[in-house]
């Protein structure tokens, strides 16, 4: 069987023949929000609906990081290497400190609680990006029905002022979000209101030096499925989730190809010791793949 569908030759050079598409464990509900922690050795995970992150550890397998996750979604790291997470269930985004206590980094924005932080990144210059779908607040599935109270859009937060600016506010449901390597694009999956015709978009952002955003454009369009998590690698290729898998996305939007995931892919990341391997969060299990590639993640 082969894990993979090329439609570009360059594609065969970013796989390998023999590298197969690993299940590394099963058993939960909803998976989310990878982030790798290469100096513990360590994926966290978010298993939603469960109200859990967990963590897999190479050769010891799956424990529980946080058993009431406040129904978490996607994480990253900061510059300083602790975790950031965006929260369903207190519709706020956090920072876990070295001692484990927990630092609120936005909970509202002009007065009005936030939607449900859903992914976040963290930009060179340590500021913290996060998209603010309604998903989480929808049903009590992935946290707690509420009524919407800002819209859906894009957030930056400024360490060094406190400050919480919208950025994006131009697209239905923002959801994955990913910076080019040389922070000069930022790319946004619109997922769309209740998953309509509108959900297969992904969008790029022309990001100045002082992070102002314009110019926003099509980059492309995902098909099977919608685009949830995104990530980017160092040559600025862009890896997405889809229906059928994760695709490969060249800087000029055509798709080089893809790798099939046999359930349907939420979230990635890159890691391993050389950021070379790509961590799949698929429905009820957790994947990952060795590639001849390596990803942009900080720090």
């Amino acid at each position: 069987m082969s894990f993979f569908e090329a439609s570009d030759p360059k594609f065969g050079s970013y796989v390998l023949g023999n590298a197969p598409v690993k299940q590394l464990a099963t058993g939960f509900d909803w998976v989310e929000g990878p982030v790798w922690f290469g100096d513990a050795g360590c994926l966290l995970f978010s298993d939603i609906p469960n109200n859990k992150i967990m963590r897999w550890t190479p050769g010891q397998g799956i424990s529980v990081y946080r058993a009431s996750s406040n129904y978490s979604n996607g994480h990253t790291r900061d510059l300083q290497g602790r975790l950031i997470s965006c929260e369903h269930g207190t519709r706020r985004v956090t920072r876990t400190e070295y001692d484990g206590s927990i630092t609120v980094i936005a909970d509202q924005f002009d007065g009005k609680p936030l939607n449900s932080p859903n992914d976040v990144v963290v930009k060179s210059d340590g500021s913290i990006w996060f998209s603010d779908p309604h998903y989480g607040i929808m049903t009590n599935y992935e946290g707690f029905q509420s009524p919407q109270e800002n819209p859906c859009v894009v957030y930056r937060f400024t360490p060094e002022t406190g400050t919480l600016e919208t950025m994006v506010t131009d697209m239905n449901c923002p959801n994955g979000l990913a910076f080019s390597p040389d922070e000069s694009l930022l790319y946004v999956a619109d997922t769309g209101r209740m998953y309509t015709d509108d959900a297969q978009h992904i969008w790029v952002y022309d990001c100045a030096p002082d992070g102002a955003i314009s110019g926003g454009r099509l980059f492309h369009t995902i098909d099977p499925g919608i685009a949830d998590g995104i990530r980017v690698d160092t040559d600025g290729n862009l890896w997405s989730s889809a229906a059928d898998g994760v695709h490969c996305i060249a800087p000029d939007g055509h798709v080089m190809g893809k790798i099939r995931v046999p359930e349907l892919v939420s979230n990635i990341c890159f890691g391993g010791r050389a950021k070379h391997q790509l961590y799949i969060t698929a429905t009820t299990s957790l994947y990952c793949i060795t590639l001849n590639r390596q990803g942009i993640q900080r720090p």
